[in-house]
């Protein structure tokens, strides 16, 4: 089955989810769309009213990655509005063919990347059950057998209700694989979490350091807010990060015009709207780290970190990380921070001890399906092999 078969919109565009919980209620409207088409004002309230916050699913975030970033624009997106109110979106998942997402030819639908590592969908917290099964129904009208959410959060609520509606129409979710990765309870008090984290000999040492970046000029730490504030905070992060390891290895965003042009519109539109700060440590005039922030409802998102190289033994993103979760822990509106770093991150993981645990999960569209078990064989065999070049990787730097 082709791609082109598999996502034909023109037999979605009226398709309906399946029945809602036994309460009588007219079942919402699915579609599958183009991701630019989806209005970013309904898209926005509906990430107000979702049952788990993804600040990489915002309307401002997602759509700028779709426009510009390179091998990620031209997305399309399970959409479910309220029967009983058109105009309201009940559910979201940006998507892509499994074949573009993993290069495997078989009729699924994956969860489009943000740029950000968590692709957990938006649900309407009033109506979750009903948006879940009508995404389900979506993928299956739109010819997919199955249906992958790429780095979704495991064990929070979105998640939960996918599974509960996929196995009452017995369908049988399969975890693919999983981490945790470092998230911050925000609502502790800062010192005590660092003390209890650090341990008062490493603190003191860090505290060594900062006086010596003192030295070289007054540290200060500064929060871009608005937007003029913003637009000229993430030049000084993207210099930070084009600076280091990042840029010398050809990653950083400031090196692809695609990438740059996303986060630049990303950050100041999201500043609008009170869900993006940029984070930057300076010894006297010259900025040594900064960090992009994102927020949605109660919860940040640490996108990502750049330090200058020149001060590395004064430890500048340890150093901005300690401030940034002194910032946190003082503001009552956040109640937790999830890293988005990778499981194994040597900089987040002692210093942010909660964890947050991630995976990627298979979703069955149809029961006793073997399309299926050819999805989930091909995505296992796919993910070893992944496993045994990561494991060569290390054998090998190991050897130096």
């Amino acid at each position: 089955m082709t791609d082109t078969v598999m996502l034909r919109r023109a037999s979605i565009e009226d398709a309906t989810a399946a029945r809602m919980r036994a309460d009588g209620a007219s079942s919402p409207a699915a579609t599958l769309a183009p991701l630019a088409t989806i209005d970013a004002e309904r898209w926005q309230g509906l990430s107000a009213r979702a049952i788990e916050p993804n600040a990489y699913y915002l309307a401002d975030w997602m759509l700028a990655v779709n426009a510009t970033a390179p091998g990620r624009t031209g997305a399309s997106a399970l959409a479910v509005w309220d029967s009983a109110s058109p105009h309201r979106l009940l559910g979201l998942m940006p998507v892509v063919p499994l074949r573009r997402a993993f290069n495997i030819p078989l009729p699924a639908l994956t969860s489009a990347h943000p740029y950000g590592t968590l692709c957990t969908p938006l649900l309407d917290h009033k109506q979750p059950e009903a948006a879940a099964a009508s995404l389900l129904q979506a993928a299956r009208d739109a010819g997919a057998r199955a249906l992958v959410l790429r780095e979704t959060s495991l064990e929070g609520e979105a998640m939960r209700v996918l599974t509960d509606v996929a196995l009452r129409e017995g369908l049988r979710p399969r975890v693919l694989q999983s981490h945790r990765r470092a998230v911050l309870d925000a609502t502790h008090d800062a010192e005590a979490l660092l003390r209890d984290a650090l341990g008062s000999k490493k603190l003191k040492d860090l505290r060594r350091r900062r006086h010596r970046l003192a030295e070289h000029g007054a540290v200060s730490f500064a929060v871009a807010r608005t937007p003029q504030e913003v637009a000229g905070a993430v030049e000084v992060f993207l210099k930070l990060e084009a600076s280091g390891w990042k840029g010398r290895r050809g990653t950083a965003l400031l090196q692809v015009a695609g990438d740059a042009a996303f986060v630049r519109r990303a950050t100041v539109a999201l500043a609008g709207n009170g869900e993006c700060e940029i984070v930057t440590l300076s010894s006297g005039a010259t900025p040594v780290a900064a960090g992009i922030v994102l927020r949605q409802n109660n919860r940040a998102f640490f996108f990502k970190l750049g330090v200058d190289e020149s001060f590395a033994k004064f430890s500048p993103g340890v150093q901005l990380t300690l401030e940034l979760t002194r910032h946190l822990c003082a503001n009552p509106d956040t109640n937790s921070a999830d890293s988005t770093a990778s499981p194994d991150h040597p900089m987040i993981n002692p210093i942010w001890r909660g964890r947050l645990a991630v995976g990627d999960v298979l979703i069955p569209l149809r029961r006793n399906d073997p399309v299926v078990e050819m999805i989930h064989g091909a995505l296992m065999a796919r993910q070893s092999l992944r496993d045994l070049a990561r494991r060569g990787v290390h054998l090998l730097r190991g050897r130096r």
